[in-house]
C-alpha cells in the first residue's frame, strides 16, 4: 500500500485529482481525521476541508498518477505560493 500527503488549494485543482484518480483501475482512498473517501468521487473529495493537508492511499501502480501527485505535495503547494 502506497500512501502521500497531498494539498488540493482550489476546487479546480480537486477536479483535476479525481480526474487523474478516475484513470486509474484500483482503488484510491483519501483520508483527512476518520473520514475515508473514495478519490473518484467529485462530492467526496469537494465535501473534505480542502485546506487540510490529506492523505491519499492506494495499493495499484500508474506512474503519471504518482507523477502528478508529487505536483501537488504540501511542500509544492507552499513553494508555489
Amino acid at each position: 500500500m502506497k500512501e502521500k500527503k497531498i494539498m488540493l488549494p482550489t476546487i479546480a485543482e480537486a477536479k483535476r485529482f479525481v480526474e487523474e484518480a478516475t484513470r486509474c483501475d484500483f482503488d484510491i482512498d483519501v483520508f483527512y481525521n476518520r473520514v475515508t473517501i473514495d478519490a473518484k468521487s467529485i462530492l467526496g473529495v469537494l465535501s473534505l476541508d480542502l485546506t487540510r493537508v490529506l492523505t491519499v492511499q492506494f495499493n495499484g501502480a500508474d506512474e503519471r498518477f504518482e507523477e502528478y501527485l508529487d505536483t501537488i505535495l504540501p511542500h509544492a503547494a507552499v513553494t508555489a505560493a
